[in-house]
């Protein structure tokens, strides 16, 4: 069982995989790691990632820094739970560019609304600190939920009659 990763984790994570990588690309946070990188958590116990474009020897790099820094690296982003929201690369947030590599949080609107359809406390708690910080707003949460609506046919996990009820409620709050 690995530790749980602080933000000091989360940068020399950073750091080393950029300095591991041979190329360019970008390297997306979620979850967790977003939280942590924001503030609204002091660590974690995943760092999910999405690579695209993926740097080559991400995953040469991945397996050296899991053992050096003992953190737990996922391969997890919003778009696998839920549809992609239109133009979700451009929403992404840069943290920062090292040597060839971009570190950005994978869009807020996605991470809100995976995390809403997901529904653990952790998550409802999360979505409510990007709210309060100003992060995403609940008009644009609605209207990216509507977009993406005629797609949840493609999710069967999803059920999108509970998925709407709870992007509602948590927009009305």
């Amino acid at each position: 069982m690995r530790l749980t990763t602080s933000k000091k984790k989360l940068d020399d994570f950073m750091e080393a995989f950029a300095a591991k990588a041979k190329g360019a690309g970008i390297v997306y946070f979620t979850g967790g790691a977003t939280a942590l990188d924001f503030g609204i958590r002091s660590q974690t116990i995943d760092v999910d990632i999405k690579l695209d474009p993926e740097p080559k020897h991400s995953f040469e790099a991945i397996a050296q820094i899991k053992e050096e820094l003992d953190i737990n690296v996922e391969l997890a982003s919003p778009d696998q739970f839920i549809p992609p929201l239109p133009n979700w690369r451009e929403r992404s947030p840069l943290i920062k560019k090292l040597e060839q590599v971009e570190f950005r949080h994978y869009d807020l609107y996605s991470q809100a609304l995976s995390k809403i359809e997901r529904g653990h406390s952790q998550d409802v708690s999360d979505v409510q600190a990007f709210l309060s910080k100003g992060l995403i707003e609940k008009a644009k949460l609605l209207e990216f939920f509507k977009a993406i609506e005629p797609g949840l046919i493609r999710y069967p996990a999803i059920n999108p009659i509970e998925f709407s009820k709870k992007v509602r409620l948590v927009c009305e709050l």
